[in-house]
C-alpha cells in the first residue's frame, strides 16, 4: 500500500511522516516567497498591473503554506480535551486554503476587469523571464501532490492543487504581455476563463473538506476492503453493520459483528486479530473498534489430514499430502459436504506448517483432527490464537473419524457429499 511505503520509507531515513510533511511545506513557502520577489520586481520595472495582481496571488500562497505549517504542527496534537488527536485541523486548513484559491479566481478577474494595459516598454527578455517562472508552481504542486497521496494529508495535496492552478493564472500573464507586445489585449478574456477553473478547482477541495469535516464515509472501495478483510475470518459469521470516516489523513473504523463463537474470550482474541488485520492491511486507518456478538454455531468445519485418497490418516501436519475437509450440520446431526484438497506447501523447505495452518484457517475450519501434536510450533499457536480446537485421535481412516464425529453429536452415520 502507498501510505505503508511511505511511512516505511520515512523511518528509513529517521523521518516521521510528520517531519517529512513539515519540510515539504517549509519548501512550499520557500518557493512562494521567492515567486512573490520575483514577480514584484517584475512588475515595478515594468508598471503591469497583470504582473502585480499574480504577485499578490503568489502572496496569498504565502499565506495558504503558512497555514499548512500551522496545520500539520497542530494536527497531530493529542490532550486531555482531544483524546483522538485534532487530525481535522487539516481539514479546517484545506478549506481555507479552498477558499483562497476561490478568492484568487475573484481577485483575478477583478484585475482583468479593470486592467490598462502595459505603462512601460518592455523588451524580449521579460517574456522569457515571464515563462520561466510559470512552470516552478506546476513542478512545486504536481511534488506536493506527489508527497501528500503518499502520506494522505489532504492539506498538502490541496496546497500542491492550488500550486498546480496557479499555473494558469501566470499563463494569463504571459499571454498578455504577448499579446501587449502585439498589440492584441487578450489578456481579459483569457483571465476569465481561467478564473471559472480555478474555482472549479477550489469547490473540489472545499467539498472533500467539507465531507470529511462533517464525518461523511470513506469511499466505497476502502469500506468493502475491509468488510471482505472481516468477512474473511473464520470466526465471523455475520457483520451487522460497519461503518468509517476521515479524520485528517487518517480513517476511524467501527463494526458489529457476530462471533461464531460463545466463549467471549475466543471472540474476543478474535476481534483483536479483526484489528491488527485491519490496520496492516488498509492504508491510512488510525483506529478500529470492532464490537463482537457471540453467536451459536450451526455447522461446524472439521480438517483431517491424510496420507491417500483411499481416507488414510497421515501421522504429520504440514508434510501431509492431502487434507479432508467435512462440514457437518449441528442441527441436523449429520455430514452435509465432504471435499478432499491437496497440500500445495507439502514440498515447501521453511514454515511449512504455519502455511499449511494458514491454508486450514481460510477454510473456516473449526477442529483439526491430529495425530500427533503440534503445541508450541508456529502452526499450532496460529490455530490457537484463531480459536482452532486441535483433536489428538489415533483414529487410523478418514471414515473412522466421519463416524467418531456423528458419535459424539449424537447422529446416525451417513455418507458425506461432496
Amino acid at each position: 500500500m502507498q501510505e505503508k511505503a511511505g511511512e516505511k520509507e520515512a523511518a528509513a531515513v529517521g523521518r516521521t511522516p510528520e517531519s517529512v510533511l513539515m519540510r515539504v511545506g517549509l519548501y512550499s513557502l520557500i518557493v512562494n516567497i521567492g515567486l512573490v520577489a520575483a514577480k514584484l520586481a517584475l512588475a515595478v520595472m515594468l508598471g503591469s498591473l497583470a504582473l502585480r495582481a499574480d504577485a499578490i496571488h503568489s502572496f496569498v500562497d504565502v499565506v495558504a503554506s503558512i497555514a499548512l505549517i500551522a496545520g500539520i504542527l497542530i494536527s497531530s496534537r493529542r490532550s486531555r480535551n482531544f483524546p483522538y488527536g485534532l487530525y481535522k485541523v487539516e481539514n479546517l486548513v484545506s478549506a481555507f486554503i479552498a477558499i483562497l484559491i476561490i478568492y484568487t479566481a475573484v481577485e483575478i478577474g477583478a484585475e482583468a476587469a479593470g486592467a490598462e494595459g502595459i505603462v512601460q516598454p518592455y523588451s524580449g527578455w521579460i517574456l522569457l523571464a515571464v515563462a520561466a517562472l510559470i512552470p516552478v508552481p506546476y513542478l512545486l504542486g504536481t511534488y506536493e501532490v506527489k508527497v501528500g497521496e503518499r502520506y494522505n494529508s489532504p492539506s498538502l495535496i490541496a496546497d500542491g492543487r492550488q500550486h498546480r492552478v496557479d499555473v494558469l493564472s501566470s499563463s494569463i500573464v504571459f499571454f498578455a504581455l504577448l499579446g501587449q507586445y502585439f498589440g492584441l489585449p487578450l489578456d481579459r478574456i483569457a483571465a476569465f476563463i481561467v478564473a471559472i477553473f480555478i474555482v472549479r478547482a477550489g469547490w473540489g477541495i472545499l467539498k472533500d473538506s467539507m465531507r470529511t469535516l462533517l464525518d461523511a464515509s470513506v469511499d466505497y472501495d476502502t469500506l468493502s476492503a475491509i468488510r471482505t478483510i472481516i468477512q474473511a475470518d473464520p470466526m465471523v459469521s455475520r457483520i451487522r453493520s460497519i461503518a468509517g470516516r476521515n479524520s485528517g489523513r487518517y480513517i476511524f473504523v467501527e463494526a458489529t459483528v457476530e462471533m461464531a463463537e460463545s466463549d467471549l474470550a475466543k471472540a474476543h482474541r478474535a476481534s483483536q486479530r479483526l484489528e491488527h488485520r485491519i490496520r496492516q492491511e488498509v492504508p491510512h486507518v488510525e483506529r478500529v473498534l470492532i464490537h463482537y456478538e457471540p453467536g451459536g454455531k450451526t455447522r461446524l468445519r472439521y480438517a483431517v489430514p491424510l496420507r491417500n485418497r483411499e481416507g488414510a490418516l497421515s501421522d504429520h501436519f504440514g508434510e501431509a499430502p492431502l487434507y479432508a475437509i467435512l462440514e457437518f450440520n449441528i442441527e441436523k446431526k449429520e455430514f452435509e459436504r465432504q471435499e478432499i484438497i491437496e497440500n500445495p506447501y507439502q514440498e515447501v523447505e521453511k514454515r511449512k506448517g504455519l502455511r499449511v495452518a494458514e491454508m486450514l484457517l481460510s477454510q473456516g475450519t473449526d477442529v483439526v483432527f491430529l495425530r500427533r501434536p503440534i503445541s508450541g510450533r508456529a502452526s499450532g499457536y496460529a490455530l490457537e490464537a484463531a480459536g482452532v480446537e486441535m483433536r489428538a485421535t489415533d483414529l487410523a481412516t478418514l471414515s473412522e473419524v466421519i463416524d467418531h464425529v456423528i458419535g459424539l453429536h449424537g447422529g446416525e452415520a451417513n455418507t458425506p457429499s461432496g
